[in-house]
C-alpha cells in the first residue's frame, strides 16, 4: 500500500493486489514458522491482526519518506528553474506537482529497480519479523524518533541533491539583479525568463545522473545501515 514502486497509483489496483499475493506466497516458506504459532490464537487474532498492519504501515510510510527525497530536490530544481508553476496532478501524493518532480522520480524509479533496492525493501519486511515479533507491540516511541530522524535525512539528501541547481539559482538572480540595476529601462524579467529556462534545463541534464546515482546511494547505505 505504501512502497515506491509497488504503491504508485498508475499501477492498476488488481495488479497491486496481484503483487501483494505473490509477494505473500513468495514469503511463505521463510515466515510461515513464526507466524503459524501466533496466527493459532483464534481469540486475540483480531488484534494481532491490527498490529501487523500498523507495523506495516509505519514501515512501508517510512521507506516512502526517504523516497520522496527526489520529488522535494526536483522540486527545488523546479523553483530555481522557474518551472514552479508547470504542475500536474499527482495521485499519490494527492495534490499538484511540478512536472519536472514527476519526470524525476519516474527516472528515480527506473534507477532503484535497475540497481536492485527494491530488494532492500523485500528484505526489510522480512527482518522486520525479527525486530518486531508477530502479536507483540513494537515501541511508538522508537518509530516516531525513527520518522523524525528519516525526515531529516530526507530533506537533507533533497537539497543536497537539488546543490547545483541552488548554486545556479543564486548566481542566476544575483547577476540579473545587477542587470537591472545596470539597465533599468530593459524589461529584464522577458528576456531573463526564457534564459533561466534554457540554462536550468541544459545544468539539469549536465547533473541529473550524478543526483540519481547520489539518491541510489544514499537509499542504499541507509536501507542496509538497518535505519540506524
Amino acid at each position: 500500500m505504501l512502497l515506491p514502486v509497488f504503491a504508485e497509483e498508475a499501477v492498476p489496483g488488481r495488479i497491486r493486489l496481484l503483487i501483494g499475493f505473490a509477494m505473500s506466497l513468495a514469503l511463505w516458506g521463510l515466515l510461515s514458522p513464526t507466524v503459524l504459532p501466533a496466527a493459532g490464537n483464534a481469540s486475540g487474532f483480531a488484534g494481532i491482526l491490527v498490529i501487523e498492519l500498523g507495523v506495516g504501515l509505519a514501515l512501508g510510510m517510512i521507506v516512502r519518506v526517504m523516497f520522496q527525497a527526489a520529488v522535494m530536490a526536483a522540486s527545488i530544481a523546479s523553483l530555481q528553474m522557474g518551472l514552479s508553476s508547470a504542475v500536474i496532478f499527482d495521485p499519490s501524493l494527492g495534490g499538484q506537482t511540478p512536472l519536472l518532480a514527476k519526470l524525476v522520480v519516474l527516472a528515480a524509479t527506473l534507477v532503484c529497480l535497475g540497481l536492485g533496492l527494491h530488494h532492500l525493501w523485500i528484505g526489510a519486511i522480512i527482518r522486520s519479523y525479527e525486530i518486531f515479533p508477530v502479536a507483540e507491540v513494537p515501541n511508538v516511541g522508537d518509530f516516531a524518533a525513527l520518522v523524525v530522524s528519516t525526515l531529516a535525512k530526507s530533506m537533507g539528501l533533497a537539497v543536497s541533491m537539488a546543490g547545483p541547481l541552488l548554486v545556479y539559482g543564486i548566481i542566476f538572480n544575483v547577476a540579473l539583479g545587477f542587470s537591472a540595476r545596470l539597465a533599468p529601462t530593459i524589461q529584464v524579467f522577458f528576456i531573463a525568463q526564457p534564459l533561466n529556462i534554457l540554462l536550468g534545463i541544459a545544468l539539469l541534464s549536465v547533473v541529473i545522473g550524478t543526483m540519481l546515482t547520489a539518491f541510489a546511494v544514499a537509499m542504499s547505505e541507509w536501507m542496509q545501515s538497518g535505519w540506524a
